[in-house]
């Protein structure tokens, strides 16, 4: 299976640049690797000593890692942090500014043996820790043969994933070989039991410390609080057409509001085509100024949305009907109420189903489910148990950087 497994990435990164001259994304995935090796050697040749090497896949999985690079550098402040990411979309907004705790960023290289075991050589880690997923073959195997260990931090694992089906034999070589693996729920940590797996505890999921230390320090916006005023608002975030069309009829029943929409895709198209059907003034935020009387605002920037739901009365987070619910914590980390599309595959989404059960996120379905449930929100009483438990649920789960950073330093010389 090793060798198929190998072929396979062979043949698929051979191909893969034919395929960009037609396909610019993939282009780009390809050319943020191009002076991958060389930027990597340029920085150990200016920073020798051994390095902590943090994967994520993505954006995502990035908010994830770090709060446990701030746990590492809290108690290491002089320990050198590597951060790789595989995606774009991960890699290009993170290098625009510095980011807290992290010495560089580079791109992993694709899985083929030779470019793995040549990044592993060159940056030559203390130890590894991977978030979530995102587990290649050769690059454990690279770590593996140097001896150096690794770790797997905020992993959810359910029945439907490689390491469980047919090839899930030699998938669970990515899991059989690590250190610890820490995850976010207990059902995670019996289903690897059953498959012999037994290096792993329920640590909870990091995105709390995250969301929380954000809440308390989120960037501020003036202009935004004189423009909404005394008024309640709805911060929509990371909002589909398929959420689009549920929210529009609410929102032009409810001109006393204002609502902030920050939408999935920030082109012009889908903000040009959604204004055309509300009745409500609305406004890019680019072209748009705080005297403006505007009760829509479409911001069409990265950047600004973990730190909108401040303001809001409710939230409500899109991508459920589509490829995936967005983070529901980051309203729930300011207590704020979150409203979200049902989502297709609950066990990819834990935290959705468990929202709803701790009484603070509200499953819809259709206008007629989100119009209900944005009249039941009007209760005072009703809404402000749905704060306390946003708040009580995210208090609650706070410290699983800290938890699991305790455990590498017990295991390793972290």
């Amino acid at each position: 299976m090793k060798t198929i497994y190998g072929a396979v990435i062979w043949l698929f990164s051979g191909l893969l640049p034919l395929a960009a001259v037609f396909l610019p994304k993939l282009k780009h995935f390809l050319q943020g690797r191009d002076a991958l090796f060389s930027n990597l050697k340029k920085f150990k040749k200016s920073n020798p000593n051994p390095v902590i090497w943090v994967h994520a896949a993505s954006l995502g999985e990035y908010e994830m890692a770090k709060p446990i690079i701030s746990e590492i550098k809290g108690r290491r402040p002089l320990q050198p942090v590597v951060v790789s990411f595989f995606s774009p979309s991960g890699y290009d907004p993170s290098i625009k500014k510095s980011q807290p705790g992290v010495d560089f960023l580079t791109y992993l290289p694709l899985d083929r043996k030779k470019w793995a075991e040549e990044f592993v050589r060159i940056l030559n880690p203390k130890l590894a820790i991977f978030i979530k997923y995102d587990l290649w073959f050769f690059h454990l195997e690279a770590l593996k043969k140097r001896g150096i260990p690794y770790f797997l931090a905020s992993a959810n694992f359910r029945l439907d994933q490689s390491y469980f089906g047919i090839f899930g034999s030699f998938f669970r070589k990515n899991l059989e070989g690590m250190r610890w693996i820490f995850t976010q729920n207990e059902e995670s940590v019996s289903l690897l039991e059953k498959y012999g797996i037994r290096q792993a505890s329920r640590t909870g999921d990091t995105r709390f410390d995250r969301v929380a230390s954000h809440a308390s320090q989120p960037k501020s916006f003036p202009e935004l609080a004189a423009w909404i005023g005394v008024k309640p608002v709805v911060v929509v975030g990371s909002a589909w057409e398929e959420d689009m069309n549920l929210l529009i009829p609410l929102m032009n029943e409810w001109p006393d509001y204002r609502w902030i929409v920050a939408p999935h895709d920030i082109s012009p198209e889908p903000m040009d085509q959604w204004a055309g059907q509300l009745i409500l003034n609305s406004s890019k935020y680019s072209q748009w100024n705080p005297h403006m009387t505007n009760e829509v605002l479409f911001i069409d920037n990265i950047g600004m949305l973990s730190s909108l739901y401040q303001f809001a009365w409710v939230a409500y987070v899109g991508g459920a009907f589509g490829k995936g619910l967005h983070n529901i914590l980051e309203p729930l980390g300011f207590g704020v109420p979150v409203i979200f599309g049902i989502v297709n595959k609950a066990s990819k989404f834990p935290e959705a189903e468990e929202s709803e059960k701790q009484g603070c996120g509200f499953s819809v379905n259709s206008s007629e489910d989100l119009k209900w449930i944005f009249a039941q929100l009007q209760e005072p009483d009703f809404h402000k148990k749905a704060q306390e438990a946003a708040n009580s649920w995210v208090t609650s789960n706070q410290g699983a950087a800290k938890k699991i950073v305790s455990k590498i330093q017990e295991m390793t010389e972290l």
